[in-house]
Formats: C-alpha cells, sequence, structure tokens
C-alpha cells in the first residue's frame, strides 16, 4: 500500500469501492501548517469515467487497484457492444456502447495502440492512443489558395466524429487527431 506522496498518474487506485484512474497531482504545502503537504488528485472512475477531485494528506494510504492495460485491436459491432480482439492470446472483449461512448469516435478497423482496460478479469474502458488516423466523410469544397489561411470549417469523420479543419483539407482526406482535445494535427501520411 503507497503513500498518497508515492501515487503517480496514470496509477489506478481504488476509493470509496470503485476503481479510479489518477489523471492530474496537485502537491501543495500549506502556510501556518505543522508540516505536511496535500495532494489534490483529479481521478476517474474507470467504469462510468466519473470525475472526482479528492485531497489527501502525504502520508495518507492508499490501495493500489487490481487494473490490467491488454493490447487490443477493434474487431466487430454487435448490436449494443463493440467488440475488441487482445492482439496476444486473442480473447475477445465485449464493451457496451454506452460505457465508451466518447472513445468510439476514434476508433475504426485500422486504428493502432489501443488499450483494454481489465478490472478483476472484465473490461471495463478503452484507452486510447494519443492521437489516430481518420479519414473525412464530409466537409465543405477546399477553397484554391487557402492553405495558408488560419481559418477552419467543421468536418465529419468516417466515425462520425466532427472536428475543425484548415479550408485546404478536403472529403476523402486522411488526417492525424489529437484525442486528447480532439482537435486536427496535420494530414497522415
Amino acid at each position: 500500500m503507497p503513500k498518497a506522496s508515492e501515487i503517480k498518474k496514470h496509477a489506478a487506485i481504488e476509493y470509496n469501492n470503485r476503481v479510479m484512474i489518477v489523471r492530474d497531482i496537485e502537491r501543495s504545502v500549506p502556510q501556518g501548517r505543522a508540516g505536511g503537504s496535500l495532494y489534490r488528485m483529479r481521478m476517474y472512475d474507470v467504469v462510468n469515467g466519473a470525475k472526482v477531485d479528492e485531497t489527501f494528506k502525504a502520508d495518507e494510504m492508499l490501495n493500489l487497484a487490481d487494473l490490467v492495460r491488454r493490447p487490443v485491436m477493434f474487431s466487430y459491432i454487435d448490436g449494443e457492444e463493440y467488440v475488441f480482439m487482445d492482439e496476444e492470446d486473442y480473447t475477445p472483449y465485449h464493451l457496451n456502447k454506452s460505457s465508451i461512448e466518447e472513445q468510439v469516435l476514434f476508433v475504426n478497423e485500422d486504428t493502432k495502440g489501443l488499450l483494454a482496460v481489465i478490472v478483476e478479469g472484465r473490461p471495463v474502458s478503452i484507452d486510447l492512443p494519443s492521437s489516430v488516423e481518420l479519414v473525412i466523410e464530409e466537409t465543405s469544397p477546399s477553397i484554391k489558395g487557402a492553405s495558408a489561411s488560419a481559418r477552419t470549417k467543421p468536418a465529419t469523420l468516417t466515425t462520425g466524429l466532427v472536428v475543425q479543419v484548415p479550408e485546404h483539407i478536403s472529403t476523402g482526406d486522411k488526417i492525424r487527431i489529437n484525442t486528447d482535445e480532439k482537435k486536427f494535427m496535420g494530414r497522415a501520411e
């Protein structure tokens, strides 16, 4: 059992009978207190994505959760379930669409670097890579000479995600998207 001061970003801990992923940690040393630092952690529930902000004393003991991340690839959709295949032992992981609604917008058959988050032998979520490559399904026509322009237009990707792209990008182009910020990064090679 590590102390709060030993917890790092992306660690999985048990908190209030839920498994939480620590996304951000802020350390503060209040003036006038006898010693101890405080650690404010922003955590997300791996099952439903609920955000929790909690402050711990430096020497407070926390339980690490039994969490495993396995490399997977998207396989197929079965009704309301998305099926991902383990890249090493080919175990299928079934995840309900509602539990991975945000991540599904970045996933297609070609998406590389996906990780299944497994808690106590049960898949609960998908971790995305920092960027993905997707094809533009629909956007307004490109404007000649607009490549130097900073103006953008909305583009709908094959997964249904809508992002802002520069005016010189057109339908059918393959682009890179930042999965954290949902922003256009550039054309894909």
